[in-house]
């Protein structure tokens, strides 16, 4: 088989038992790193967790070569792909996925092995192309509507008026999600859309009865 016809097989007619040949193997595995270190690129520069986690990035790399792997063995001998569907029934993984957005690159990464094992190398890149612009428009159309947490600590519960009419001069809009009142003071936490940032916190530290102000950036909604 030349290396033309390899290529059509590979990227676009998928696998029949006669092509399956090593080069073909090399082919498909190699198409299918790329494409692991593409998803490993992108998800290093998109997550939004905290603390980026190394090991489960690589992970997804090994999961896109394992996927494929397994594809071409069990197209390639039916008693193997019956003992591999056995083999994995009886497995379990109970890794808790935090981040929804870890569950889409998990399932990308999945997506590709099994595509470019069967031979689909061309729809894999398409659609690996069309879930970045997807999540990249996604993320950036939801950049600036975070939600902004203004926590204040104040040693007087009689002072709140006066703090409201604070953030309402400098926020375009607020909402009050907790208020704590004991004896010796007073805790408030508002939903806001800031207007003046750099003037809200020094107007507030001013005054005397509060004691700290804190803005915390909060991804998901707030419930009432």
């Amino acid at each position: 088989m030349g290396i033309k016809e390899l290529i059509k097989d590979t990227f676009i007619e998928g696998y029949a038992l006669s092509t399956l040949s090593p080069m073909a193997i090399i082919v498909c595995i190699g198409c299918t790193c790329l494409l692991g270190i593409y998803i490993y690129i992108v998800y290093r520069h998109i997550t939004r967790n905290t603390f980026y986690d190394r090991n489960f990035n690589i992970s997804l790399m090994a999961i896109a070569v394992i996927t494929a792997a397994i594809i071409l063995t069990i197209q390639s001998n039916i008693i193997v792909s019956l003992g591999m569907v056995g083999a994995l029934s009886i497995v379990r993984f109970r890794t808790a996925i935090k981040d929804p957005l870890d569950l889409i690159f998990l399932f990308w990464s999945i997506g590709v092995g099994i595509i470019c094992g069967a031979g689909f190398s061309l729809i894999a890149i398409i659609m690996s192309i069309t879930l970045t612009i997807i999540i990249y428009t996604v993320m950036n159309i939801n950049a600036g509507s975070n939600t902004i947490v203004l926590v204040v600590n104040s040693s007087s519960w009689e002072n709140e008026q006066e703090i409201m009419e604070i953030v309402e001069r400098n926020c375009k809009y607020n909402r009050t999600r907790a208020k704590s009142v004991t004896r010796t003071g007073m805790n408030l936490a508002v939903e806001v859309r800031l207007e003046q940032e750099e003037k809200l916190i020094p107007e507030l530290m001013a005054l005397d009865s509060v004691i700290s102000a804190s803005l915390v950036e909060h991804e998901g909604e707030i419930v009432a």
